[in-house]
């Protein structure tokens, strides 16, 4: 689906008719910046006049947002790969997100290409107005435009919310449920990832199949394990890349399995939010390259990787989605820790590329990141995993984050810290895996065995999925707490202040 590129007629009639609608303020009429990037020279120079006269640099985003989508004077460009189903057709999903940068060599007569061309013309004048606005220099460069308006300080258009969902409504209908009530977190840092809402399907309650009938997976695979209630399942890598979300039921209880590719998380909720079952999906929407999944009873915006909700309806609300253990190993290893493990059929229902590696290789393979985020930290690379543990603060105003890499953790395979007030024991497998227990008040000093630690006092304990056990009295037992591996920029971007330990 194109944007039609008129005089924003269809736009405007969607800002008519749809209830997400700008509060009144003293910014300049919502409609004017649909009108900004019209094919009518008249039409869009007039939007643009009576922009500029009550301009603030907060106004940018918006016709940044147009630019995006009249790249090289080619309109919109999806890359191919949403097909009628609204399921992706390119052969690596790494690829299925529209990221045109404008950066690059144009063909045509300058810098925007054919002159000629209405669309080219439009795209001309909205970045020599930005220009002109800002006193910015950015010229085509959409990732500078971004990063410096996401450097300022918030202040945006009192309809920038209306904006985008009535924006990119023209791409999928769906978007104008979003972004209705509260945000919690800056609308211009939520980037449209390329897809419809639920365009990346997700796995309903898959096939699965036991340890020994799991003859694709080697033992070099990577798996994501989950344990709960007694029973261990296998997510792997390779399957679960093409989906990044799974609705699944273990150990009786439903969960919501989310893979933000983007940022390296896999992370385990309960389904279960204020003693209500809810179905979470993909948005097809990113904050800081983080998936946001959307609630089908209220249409809110959610983090995948915090769990709270961050626009809409239910932003501010105070729920949080409840986040389970999971552990990022090999086939081999989770297979032999819990041979009566099951494990995803490749019988998907879908038609994918499903072996080792085929999912976002090129991404995976690279520092580079794909969309922009607000912060980056150099004192790891872009996509070095770090164990990431998060508590609650006790005034209930954000988390304390703490970050562990994953490098120094399997050099250190007994590791303990103290943050956020707590003790913590990380032990780590020999194939990478982490879990975090607490240790409060117990001083671990040695391994004596892959699943067996003896303390200062010269106590055995056994660690496994649920808890760390002293051999000599079961009930002296210290839990599990959840952590999850991430990629360091996805990480800071969302926990700037995340406390990091290399050496």
């Amino acid at each position: 689906m194109k944007l039609r590129f008129v005089v924003a007629c269809v736009a405007l009639l969607a800002i008519a008719a749809n209830p997400v609608v700008a509060q009144e303020s003293a910014d300049p009429d919502l409609t004017l910046f649909f009108e900004a990037a019209s094919a009518d020279k008249d039409v869009a120079d007039a939007a643009l006049e009576q922009i500029g006269a009550n301009w603030k640099d907060g106004y940018a985003i918006m016709l940044i947002d147009w630019l995006r989508f009249l790249s090289r004077g080619q309109g919109v460009n999806t890359g191919g790969m949403i097909a009628a189903s609204g399921q992706a057709t390119t052969s690596d999903p790494s690829q299925e997100r529209d990221i045109p940068t404008g950066t690059g060599p144009l063909e045509g007569r300058n810098r925007f290409g054919n002159r000629r061309n209405p669309r080219v013309q439009a795209r001309e004048r909205l970045v020599g107005n930005l220009e002109k606005f800002t006193g910015q220099s950015f010229g085509d460069d959409l990732d500078a435009w971004r990063e410096w308006a996401r450097a300022l300080p918030y202040d945006p258009h009192a309809g920038l919310g209306a904006f985008k969902a009535n924006f990119y409504a023209q791409i999928d209908p769906t978007f104008r449920n979003f972004f209705q009530g509260t945000a919690r977190v800056r609308l211009d840092a939520i980037d449209w990832g390329g897809v419809k809402a639920s365009g990346i399907p997700a796995l309903d309650h898959p096939k699965t199949v036991d340890a020994d009938k799991a003859g694709y997976l080697n033992d070099s695979d990577v798996v994501f394990g989950f344990f709960r209630n007694g029973e261990a399942r296998a997510y792997p890598q390779r399957i679960l890349a093409w989906h990044e979300l799974a609705w699944d039921k273990v150990g009786g209880e439903e969960i919501t399995l989310v893979y933000c590719t983007l940022c390296g998380t896999v992370i385990p909720y309960s389904s279960t939010v204020v003693s209500r079952q809810v179905k979470f999906d993909t948005s097809g929407w990113l904050y800081q390259s983080n998936k946001l999944l959307f609630d089908e009873i209220s249409f809110t915006l959610w983090s995948s990787l915090t769990g709270e909700p961050v626009v809409g309806r239910m932003a501010g609300s105070g729920v949080r989605l409840t986040s389970m253990p999971v552990v990022t190993t090999t086939w081999g290893e989770w297979r032999s820790l819990h041979p009566q493990t099951t494990v995803l059929s490749l019988e998907t229902g879908h038609e994918r590329d499903y072996d080792e590696g085929a999912a976002y290789a090129d991404y995976f393979g690279s520092d580079e990141l794909m969309f922009v985020v607000s912060d980056r930290d150099a004192r790891l690379k872009n996509k070095d995993e770090v164990l990431a543990i998060r508590f609650p603060r006790r005034n209930g105003e954000g988390d304390d984050a703490l970050a562990i890499s994953a490098d120094f953790l399997v050099q250190n395979r007994l590791f303990q810290t103290e943050f956020s007030g707590r003790q913590l024991l990380v032990l780590t497998s020999p194939d990478g895996a982490n879990r975090v227990y607490a240790a409060p008040g117990v001083t671990f000093v040695e391994r004596v065995g892959e699943n067996q630690v003896r303390d200062s006092t010269g106590r055995t304990w056994v660690a496994d999925e649920d808890a760390i056990v002293p051999t000599d009295n079961p009930g002296d037992a210290l839990p599990r707490l959840a952590a999850f591996r991430a990629f360091w920029f996805g990480w800071y971007a969302q926990y700037p202040e995340t406390q990091l330990i290399t050496n």
